[in-house]
């Protein structure tokens, strides 16, 4: 397993369940992880999960939109810790105005609530990678990883602000790794992974029926799959360390699929 001992990791969205699970592995690798989100009950809770079984956690509440409260939570985790070396973009979201029921078309999408995905998931990211980012211009090192999905490489129905979000964030993963290996050197990497189907809370009621049978939509997405099941949230944990660790520093730019093969299977 790689190790990451004394390394100070920041979580955005790390109360939910993929950035919680993330949290959970930085921290058994050794690092300090900074929980942030906006509920403070949710990122306590998982810091707590964290210390109690004998990692190293601090929650922050601040919002990934709200540069000021970024700001203050950069100094508090540098007061802690002394430096950030890792910043996970795990948060993220959808909602159902910029969703497409199956009722719908594309001309019933809201405006409104597709600038909010846009806003949580491109925005979301950006922000806070030029705050913590900018930590590590002075030390010439650091690691960011962003996360992508399974809606960028190919159209998947109904989430279609979710999906131009996402897209956006693949480019400016690439963007900002080459941003800062021109300015900065060789230390400071980008990388993204995309996850392929997780059960989480932003997508249950989508894919699991009330008592907890799989909706037709799942149905689809796990035949679509050749794992034919939906990932588990620990399975994230590996490629992340892998991201986060020395032995990946020759890597940045690169989206790296964590999808059970759904993304090379043609369906045939």
């Amino acid at each position: 397993m790689f190790r990451l001992d004394g390394k100070v990791a920041i979580i955005t969205g790390g109360g939910g369940v993929l950035g919680g699970a993330m949290a959970e592995g930085l921290a058994q690798a050794g690092a300090n992880v900074a929980l942030l989100g906006r509920t403070k009950s949710k990122v306590a809770k998982k810091a707590k999960e964290i210390n109690y079984e004998g990692g190293t956690a601090l929650a922050v509440v601040a919002d990934v939109l709200d540069k000021e409260q970024l700001e203050k939570a950069k100094k508090k985790i540098i007061r802690k810790w002394g430096r950030i070396d890792i910043l996970i973009n795990a948060a993220g979201g959808n909602m159902k105005g910029a969703t497409i029921t199956p009722d719908e078309t594309i001309f019933d999408l809201s405006m409104e609530e597709f600038s909010k995905v846009t806003d949580l998931n491109l925005n979301g990211t950006v922000l806070p990678s030029l705050v913590f980012g900018g930590a590590f211009t002075k030390e010439n090192s650091g690691c960011i990883i962003n996360i992508s999905s399974m809606a960028v490489p190919q159209a998947i129905t109904r989430v279609v602000g979710y999906s131009a979000s996402k897209a956006a964030v693949d480019n400016f993963t690439r963007w900002m790794a080459v941003e800062m290996a021109l300015k900065y050197g060789e230390g400071i990497r980008v990388n993204a992974i995309a996850p392929g189907f997780y059960l989480a809370d932003q997508n249950r009621k989508l894919l699991t029926n009330e008592d907890g049978s799989y909706t037709d939509r799942a149905k689809s997405i796990i035949a679509q799959t050749p794992m034919k099941r939906f990932g588990k949230p620990e399975e994230l944990i590996s490629t992340v360390l892998w991201l986060c660790s020395d032995h990946s520093t020759f890597i940045t730019g690169i989206i790296v699929p964590v999808d059970g093969g759904f993304s090379a299977f043609s369906g045939v």
